[in-house]
Formats: C-alpha cells, structure tokens, sequence
C-alpha cells in the first residue's frame, strides 16, 4: 500500500517562504503532484512533476512563486513555496497524478496534509 507522508507546513507571514516535503513510500515510477485544500473549498491541483523531473507545470496562481523538484534516490518530492499570500492559505497534499483530458488525477488515498497558514 503506497504511504504519502507531508510534511513542512507552518504558519508564515505573508510574503514569506516554506518548503513542504512529501516523503513516499510503496511507490516507483510515478509522476507526482502537489494539491491543496482550502477551508470550505474543493481540493485544486497545485504543481506537477513527471518521474524524471524535467517536466514541470504550476496552476496559475502558484507560477512564479513556487517550484516543485524531487529526489527520486530519497523517494521525495519537495514544494518551495515563496511569496507567500492569505490565499495560500490551505492543507497540503501529495499524491501520484495522471493527467486525462488535461486534468490531473490523483492515483492514491490521500495522506494526512501538512496545514500552512499565511497571515496578512
């Protein structure tokens, strides 16, 4: 059974950084994304990285303030986070994504999240 296990979230400033830290196991091969759940919001495709890491792709809303990159020797996947805004506001998850119809969907149960909390 694949494990998804965040990490790195906090509470920050707004206009500061965090870097999330996704740490998989039960997993090979996988091209991984990075989600986000707001309160009272559905959960919204954030970041994506295919296996090798060459191939990157953001949501508007994150282009330019965030990078995603990964350690496939160490089975992690990373989120840095800079610029920070209130909007951020929301759980972090991780999960192996496949893309249909331009859409990424998530391959396995959800981890726990990591909270992070921008305050203006």
């Amino acid at each position: 059974q694949p494990q998804l296990l965040e990490s790195g979230g906090g509470l920050v400033q707004a206009g500061g950084s965090l870097t999330l830290s996704c740490a998989i196991s039960g997993l090979q091969g996988y091209a991984m994304g990075w989600f986000r759940q707001a309160p009272g919001k559905e959960r919204e495709f954030v970041a994506f990285i295919s296996y090798s890491g060459l191939t990157t792709e953001y949501t508007d809303s994150a282009k330019g303030r965030f990078t995603v990159s990964r350690d496939n020797a160490n089975k992690a996947v990373y989120l840095q986070m800079n610029s920070l805004r209130p909007e951020d506001t929301a759980v972090y998850y991780c999960n192996a994504v496949v893309l249909v119809a331009g859409t990424y969907y998530h391959q396995h149960p959800w981890g726990q999240g990591t909270q992070v909390i921008v305050s203006s």
